[in-house]
């Protein structure tokens, strides 16, 4: 692995568009802004995105919870977990182990606590980027969902 200094991540990897490519019609809904006929064409779009959001939600489960919760960073005193809604979507949360305490103010403490060691700092920073962008096109995606249909 390389130095988190030179911009790599020792221990997490970042999603990469691959892993975008591969969820339903790629990376990007087709036919956002095309006339809907009707009841029916929007209600399938708002399936469409619901599927979408459904899928993304796995690969954050597949691909940054797995990896977020291994090795090293199961060591540190606060953990990226999923946190359901009432709304019925799932989202990417910072908490303590305990559950005592949940918000990004645990990530800003993990990278200003001394205790870190200074070669995560790179790959925590990495990991709530990645949480902040899944969870905006979750947002998003629940979103235009729900307004569809």
């Amino acid at each position: 692995m390389t130095e988190p200094s030179l911009g790599q991540h020792a221990h997490f990897r970042p999603l990469e568009q691959a892993d975008f490519i591969k969820l339903e019609q790629a990376a990007y809904l087709k036919g956002l802004l095309r006339p809907f006929k009707g009841k029916g064409p929007l209600d399938d779009w708002a399936s469409q995105c619901h599927a979408q959001r459904d899928q993304l939600i796995a690969l954050a489960q597949r691909r940054v919870l797995r990896q977020a919760t291994g090795h090293p960073f199961h060591l540190l005193p606060a953990e990226l977990a999923q946190q359901k809604t009432g709304a019925g979507t799932t989202f990417l949360r910072w908490r303590r182990p305990d559950r005592s305490a949940m918000g990004v103010a645990l990530w800003q403490e993990l990278i200003a606590r001394p205790a870190t060691p200074v070669n995560l700092l790179a790959d925590l920073y990495a990991l709530e980027q990645q949480r902040i962008v899944l969870n905006m096109q979750i947002s998003l995606l629940h979103t235009l969902g729900r307004q569809a249909q």
